[in-house]
């Protein structure tokens, strides 16, 4: 019997989900499914402000989190010879890893991506070398190689730990694999749905990374399309950027007016999150409060990202052409958001034939995806106040001067 097989034999306890059904646990992954730490995961959204826009989505990260074991328990069973690679704790520690891989995540999707705080992956690996060590270890999962598998700064030159990296954070991978489907499902869109049965029949282990034959690349093609299509319709929907973008202004305000320090953001879930920000004697208690009640910011220009925007990607910068711009358009209040840059990874090999799915895909070649990810990157300019002044040229006075 092989290792992979043997672990399914254990899988005798159901998890029932709306997407993927029947999800099957050992009991001995209970200690991590009731640990506090990943029962937390329950009070955080996993799209955040998006259920402002689409109101189906508020499934949490804890139903998130689930999917992805599923899906990596699903990669594991397609893939022929996987015991040639892998060892009975490297599995465990691998699907403790898929599912506990957002344990670390900050509340309201990735609002505080760009501020100077630490990884949610770091702070994800600390929490699984402390809080949930005993859980993992009576899971039968090492807690440094689950914590090594999803932290890539942890250094390591353990081959099953490199291929557990390229397959939970890959091209195919079971996080994208889920969110893409579960998020689609949610919102009520058809972009993200991919054909798992097809995929999982097509993936395979090439010089110990994973890997898609020829009749794979289709599938490829269509999650890297999913991809992009999500992106423009809901992750980054204007309104959406518009939720984000207040958070993330109001915490970068009071980080840098000292009202709070970086450690006061680790490991809250929404409802404390909000708690904090509506008691803070500042003013950017005003963005959680309008972003709790859907009073968001309108969209006043949109334009693509071009190199002129480039000084806007700091924070400080940015902040202070807002404050001159409210000077110079008398309005009580703007904010410009930049859209982080998105890579559609197509690297993925083909199996056989020595090249990735970008040089022997057909539709997807680097040209294309360097504009589908060109035409992901806009600049937006949001105000609660209506202006019909040129705001563009203004912003491009300013950084000039």
């Amino acid at each position: 019997m092989s290792m992979v097989t043997a672990f399914i034999a254990e899988c005798t306890e159901p998890v029932r989900d709306p997407l993927w059904k029947n999800i099957r646990f050992p009991r001995s992954f209970e200690t991590i499914l009731t640990h506090p730490v990943f029962i937390k995961l329950g009070r955080i959204l996993q799209l955040g402000p998006t259920q402002l826009v689409y109101p189906g989505a508020t499934h949490s990260r804890r139903a998130h989190s689930i999917g992805v074991y599923a899906m990596a328990l699903r990669i594991l069973q397609a893939v022929s010879g996987i015991d040639d690679y892998v060892t009975h704790d490297g599995i465990r520690s691998f699907l403790a890893a898929a599912l506990c891989h957002d344990v670390g995540h900050f509340p309201y999707t990735h609002s505080l991506k760009e501020l100077p705080l630490e990884s949610h992956e770091v702070l994800t690996g600390k929490l699984l070398c402390n809080e949930m060590a005993d859980a993992l270890v009576a899971a039968g999962a090492h807690p440094e190689k689950t914590a090594a598998i999803i932290d890539e700064s942890i250094p390591t030159h353990d081959p099953e730990i490199l291929l557990y990296r390229g397959i939970l954070s890959g091209i195919l991978d079971p996080d994208k694999l889920d969110y893409l489907n579960r998020d689609a499902w949610a919102c009520g869109v058809p972009y993200g749905v991919q054909d798992v049965d097809f995929i999982f029949q097509h993936i395979t282990i090439e010089h110990g990374s994973l890997a898609v034959d020829m009749r794979g690349v289709m599938s490829v093609e269509g999650l890297l399309f999913s991809k992009y299509e999500m992106y423009r319709a809901v992750y980054w929907h204007r309104m959406v950027r518009s939720a984000t973008a207040m958070i993330k202004q109001g915490v970068f305000d009071a980080l840098n007016d000292g009202i709070i320090e970086p450690q006061a953001l680790y490991n809250l879930d929404d409802h404390e999150f909000f708690s904090l920000f509506l008691s803070l004697p500042h003013a950017s208690s005003q963005y959680a409060e309008r972003v709790r009640n859907g009073a968001l910011f309108a969209l006043l220009e949109e334009h693509p990202y071009t190199n002129d925007f480039a000084p806007l990607l700091s924070l400080q910068t940015r902040s202070n052409i807002q404050n001159e711009l409210k000077k110079h358009m008398r309005v009580s209040d703007i904010i410009i958001d930049i859209t982080e840059p998105i890579t559609l990874e197509s690297d993925l090999r083909v199996a056989g034939t020595g090249k990735t799915v970008t040089e022997v895909s057909t539709v997807f070649n680097h040209d294309l995806i360097r504009a589908f990810e060109n035409d992901l990157r806009r600049v937006r300019i949001y105000s609660s106040e209506k202006t019909t002044q040129p705001i563009l040229a203004t912003i491009r006075s300013l950084l000039i001067r």
